[in-house]
């Protein structure tokens, strides 16, 4: 069995997806070790399917049980691992809030990330890594101007999650 931190992206406002019924609807479908953490769409689980399978019957049940036609990413337990271990800004662990991974949809030309790289500003830093943008904004994420371009900016679909969030996903992940 293979496990994986699931991510689904856009949850949150009008977009909820409820953790509870989320573990039971998983578990009935025959996904094991389903946990949940907030309600901002983060799971854990392990499938003896294909990561393209698992991804495909998490898609279908969110659509049919919850209406939930967003994208979702799935990421190994030993991916995770390796995004953790291999953070290049082990500075900004201390102040957790202000450090985010971005899971992308597909590693982005380096054209493109140079493009992103060129609109941080202040003391903002991003690096990407295959499939993974670490993004640290010192002076917060929610007052930075790069989360809302990224997507446009590398032709990618991603969604991203703060170090505490990370960190708390690897510990569920590790518990399974």
């Amino acid at each position: 069995m293979t496990v994986y931190i699931v991510l689904f992206r856009g949850v949150g406002g009008a977009t909820q997806l409820p953790t509870k019924p989320l573990r039971e609807a998983l578990t009935t479908a025959g996904l094991e070790h389903v946990a949940t953490y907030i309600n901002s769409g983060n799971a854990v689980l392990a499938s003896n399917k294909s990561k393209a399978e698992t991804a495909a019957d998490i898609r279908a049940i969110s659509k049919r049980e919850f209406g939930f036609e967003k994208d979702i990413m799935l990421v190994s337990r030993a991916a995770w691992s390796k995004v953790i271990k291999e953070n290049p800004f082990p500075e900004a662990v201390d102040r957790p809030t202000t450090l985010h991974v971005f899971v992308l949809s597909k590693a982005p030309a380096k054209e493109d990330i140079d493009a992103l790289g060129g609109r941080t500003t202040g003391e903002e830093r991003i690096f990407v890594s295959g499939q993974i943008l670490y993004f640290h904004a010192p002076e917060g994420f929610g007052r930075s101007k790069l989360p809302p371009v990224i997507d446009r900016t590398l032709k990618v679909v991603s969604t991203a999650r703060n170090w505490n969030t990370v960190l708390k996903l690897q510990e569920l992940a590790a518990a399974i």
